[in-house]
């Protein structure tokens, strides 16, 4: 059995990986995404039984899992579910489509637009670029004001990233909001993340503790990742005033390091196991 990682530089994650791999004995390979050219009409990377996709550009991880998954090599996770998650305004789709709760959310392709979706919802509302994590480039918009000031700013500064206007309802959280893990179709493990900031991202200064898994959060885990394809996924959950529970955003290349403490629970070790499942799949074992 062999198992490629592709990644970029390595945080603490990727060595929790490749400890986890060392620990059941299994080859594998660090395969450095900055290094690697692949062929689109021959199988580069086609002796690997599955490959561990944790680039830290959406990018190139959105790229070379289609040529992977396309010369039939299996990923984790997959081209499919590396696109829904990687382009808010899919998740959203996604989630909408398969009746995941979520939060109400406009898109817009223009300021003035964008402007008339934000009053149409009412203040305040998120603004969100389609793609990022940890929490970059979020606005909280509280009035008129700072709507058009936000919006100028946006068109004056031009590029992709800024022409594009996904705007969110704006939940009044408790202070923290949920990150679960699901692996392979299981809610393995789930954090608060505590702050007194409306941005509660741990690496923004968000507290990570334990959150108990309960029957709900499991349920609206799952079929999150459901909706999204399967594989490894973080997703991130607010608990809206009336007790609702609301899935924000899906994340295919989860950070774990901060919610391994906290829960107890060998996340990476999970994550092994699983990406090993997928590889015996391949191999026919």
């Amino acid at each position: 059995m062999r198992v490629g990682i592709l990644c970029s530089r390595l945080r603490v994650e990727e060595k929790l990986l490749f400890e986890a791999l060392q620990k059941r004995g299994t080859d594998y390979e660090k395969i450095d995404d900055r290094q690697i050219a692949l062929g689109l009409a021959e199988d580069g990377l086609g002796s690997y039984d599955v490959v561990l996709i944790r680039c830290l550009s959406h990018s190139r991880a959105f790229y070379a899992a289609k040529v992977l998954n396309s010369h039939g090599v299996r990923t984790v996770n997959s081209y499919e579910v590396i696109a829904a998650c990687g382009d808010k305004l899919i998740t959203t789709l996604a989630l909408v489509k398969h009746g995941v709760p979520t939060l109400r959310t406009m898109v817009a392709f223009t300021s003035e637009s964008a402007l008339a979706a934000i009053e149409e919802m009412g203040y305040p509302v998120v603004l969100k670029p389609l793609n990022g994590s940890w929490g970059r480039l979020l606005a909280k918009i509280n009035d008129r004001d700072a709507a058009e000031a936000i919006l100028e700013h946006k068109h004056t500064l031009g590029g992709y990233q800024h022409s594009i206007f996904y705007i969110q309802e704006y939940i009044e959280k408790p202070g923290r909001d949920i990150r679960s893990f699901v692996v392979g179709g299981e809610t393995v493990a789930a954090i608060y993340r505590s702050s007194p900031h409306w941005i509660t991202n741990t690496a923004r200064g968000g507290k990570a503790l334990n959150c108990p898994i309960t029957p709900e959060i499991d349920r609206i885990s799952r079929a999150a990742a459901e909706a999204v394809g399967g594989g490894v996924v973080a997703i991130d959950i607010l608990e809206a005033p009336d007790g609702c529970l609301l899935v924000s955003e899906v994340n295919h290349t989860p950070e774990f390091r901060n919610s391994i403490a906290p829960t107890g629970v060998d996340i990476p070790g999970k994550m092994i196991d699983y990406v090993l499942e997928v590889a015996a799949m391949k191999s026919g074992r």
